[in-house]
């Protein structure tokens, strides 16, 4: 039986997901989180789950971080990228950052069910109307770049340039993570030599490269 986890903030959006899960799928497992560290704990004590749906805005992520966290943490995991966002540019970001798949919220119910299947079988999957335009929508160099120096790092590393990113201190990491100050130390080092910088500060800029605007607050200013 597969298991799904569903991350979304809006508690009618999830209901709507549930829904298409269990109609595309029947039996299913289904996991719910609303920001994204719970999406990460879950990962963590669920790790029979095969696939997430993520909102690129909900609480925690910005843009596509949360993507990138959990394709480095849990690589056996397939996503689909759900977003208001059907900008084709942010959609080969998302591919090239190893989403399977990026389904707009203002898909139908026939969308997400076939969806759901497609990337569950392996394939990726993007709807109709937009797979012409992304496949005009060329790679920017910088993404391929920055989406192999960050598959570069180890699950861990991860973790640790993350709590960089949030402004921890060395120790404030370590007691986070439960591990030796100098076991971060170690990890930064590798950090800096693996993503090409000198500091803390340029390995907090590389996830800023992530980050992208919430189509949806941009029309409530």
């Amino acid at each position: 039986m597969p298991s799904l986890l569903i991350a979304d903030d809006h508690p009618l959006f999830r209901a709507a997901l549930r829904q298409a899960a269990r109609d595309a799928l029947g039996d299913v497992h289904l996991f719910e989180a609303g920001a994204l560290d719970q999406v990460l704990a879950l990962l963590d004590a669920q790790p029979q789950v095969d696939l997430v749906l993520l909102d690129l805005h909900m609480p925690g992520n910005h843009g596509l971080a949360g993507l990138a966290a959990i394709r480095a943490q849990f690589p056996g995991v397939a996503v689909i990228v759900v977003s208001a966002n059907d900008d084709p540019r942010v959609v080969r970001r998302a591919l090239d950052h190893g989403a399977a798949g990026y389904l707009p919220k203002s898909a139908g119910l026939d969308e997400l069910r076939d969806a759901i299947r497609s990337v569950l079988a392996c394939e990726t999957w993007l709807p109709p109307a937009l797979r012409a335009s992304v496949a005009r929508a060329q790679s920017a160099p910088q993404d391929a770049d920055l989406a192999a120096r960050l598959a570069s790092l180890s699950p861990q590393q991860f973790r640790v340039l993350a709590l960089v990113a949030e402004g921890l201190l060395n120790k404030q990491i370590a007691d986070r993570l439960d591990v030796q100050e100098r076991t971060v130390k170690a990890h930064l080092t590798a950090i800096f030599e693996r993503l090409g910088v000198r500091n803390r500060t340029q390995a907090s800029v590389v996830l800023r490269e992530l980050e992208l605007s919430d189509p949806a607050r941009q029309i409530e200013t």
